[in-house]
C-alpha cells in the first residue's frame, strides 16, 4: 500500500480504538489482515456519525451540507476520482478488495441524513426502517470480510446482529440521545407503559420507565437470539471475534438490569475484567460451538 492508504487505515483504526472500545477489543481476535478492513468500515460509519452529532452547535443545514459533501466525495471515489480525505481511501480500498455492495453504503448515508431531521419514531416498524440503514447494512457490509461457508444463510443473522447492537446502544444511551434532541425508543412502546417524552426529559427512572427499559431489553434479546446461529456460519478464524462482540454487547443489557433499569444514573458498561475474560473464553472456544444467549 502507498503511504496515503496506510495513513487512511491508521486513521480508521484510531477512530475505532477511541470510540468503539467493545468492538475494537473483539477485532483483536481477528487475523491481522482482516482487522484493517473492519477498522475501515467502522471509520466510515463513525466519521459520518460525527458529522451529524459531534458538530451539534452548527445549524442542521450546515451539518447536512457537510454530510452531503463528504458523501459526494465518497461517491466520486467509487467512480475512480481522486479523493482528498484522511480516511476514505481505506474505505474505498476495502470495498474494492471484497466487492462490497455499494448500495449498503448509500443506504447508511441516507439514514445518517435522517438524524438531522427526525427526532422520534412512532412505531417499532418505523424504527426498524431506520435501523435497516443504520445497523442491518453494517452487518451485511461486514459479512464478506468475516467470511462464511454459507453467505446466503448467514445474511439474515448478520442483519439481526446489527439490529441487536443498535438497539442495545439506544437503550443504554437514552440520556445521551436526549441531549441531541432525539428519542429512539418508539412512541408506541412509550405509550404502552404510560411514559411520555417529557417523562424521559426529567431523567428520573420512574417505575414506568424501568418497565419500558425492561421491555426494550426483551425486544433486543429477540434480535440477539435470531443472530446467534449466524456466528457459527462464519469462517473459523472470525468466530472468536464475533462471539466476543456478541457477548459484550449483550452484557451491556445485563449491566442495565443490574442497575435496576436506571439508564440515567450511570452509563452501563461491562467491567474490564469481564471483558478480558470473555475475549479469552471466546478465543478458546472450538469453532462451530453453539453460541449461548446474550445476557
Amino acid at each position: 500500500m502507498d503511504i496515503d492508504l496506510t495513513a487512511a487505515y491508521e486513521r480508521c483504526r484510531e477512530l475505532h480504538r477511541r470510540h468503539g472500545r467493545t468492538y475494537y477489543l473483539a477485532t483483536k481476535l481477528l487475523p491481522a489482515w482482516k482487522r484493517r478492513h473492519v477498522h475501515a468500515l467502522y471509520g466510515f460509519t463513525r466519521y459520518a456519525d460525527e458529522i451529524v452529532d459531534q458538530t451539534w452547535e452548527l445549524p442542521a443545514d450546515e451539518r447536512a451540507r457537510r454530510l452531503s459533501e463528504w458523501s459526494d466525495a465518497f461517491v466520486g471515489g467509487l467512480r475512480g476520482e481522486a479523493v482528498d480525505d484522511p480516511l476514505l481511501p481505506a474505505v474505498l480500498h476495502t470495498i474494492a478488495v471484497f466487492d462490497l455492495d455499494v448500495d449498503d453504503f448509500a443506504t447508511f448515508l441516507r439514514c445518517m441524513a435522517m438524524d438531522l431531521t427526525v427526532d422520534r419514531y412512532a412505531t417499532y416498524d418505523d424504527l426498524l426502517d431506520y435501523m435497516e440503514g443504520s445497523a442491518a447494512v453494517i452487518g451485511t457490509m461486514m459479512l464478506p470480510i468475516l467470511g462464511s461457508r454459507d453467505p446466503a444463510a448467514a445474511r439474515e443473522p448478520a442483519r439481526q446482529l446489527g439490529f441487536a447492537f443498535q438497539l442495545t446502544n439506544f437503550i443504554r444511551d437514552v440520556a445521551e440521545d436526549l441531549d441531541r434532541g432525539r428519542v429512539y425508543l418508539p412512541e408506541s412502546h412509550l405509550g404502552r407503559f404510560d411514559v411520555t417524552r417529557a417523562d424521559l426529559e426529567r431523567r428520573q427512572a420512574t417505575p414506568q420507565i424501568k418497565e419500558l427499559i425492561r421491555y426494550e431489553i426483551g425486544v433486543a434479546r429477540e434480535h440477539y437470539a435470531a443472530a446467534a446461529p449466524g456466528i457459527v456460519m462464519l469462517e473459523p478464524a472470525s468466530q472468536a471475534c464475533m462471539r466476543t462482540a456478541y457477548a459484550l454487547y449483550g452484557g451491556i443489557l445485563g449491566e442495565i438490569e443490574a442497575n435496576d433499569y436506571d439508564v440515567f444514573a450511570q452509563r452501563a458498561t461491562v467491567p474490564n475484567r469481564r471483558r478480558a475474560a470473555v475475549a479469552v473464553r471466546s478465543l478458546l472456544t472450538r469453532p462451530g460451538t453453539p453460541v449461548p444467549m446474550a445476557a
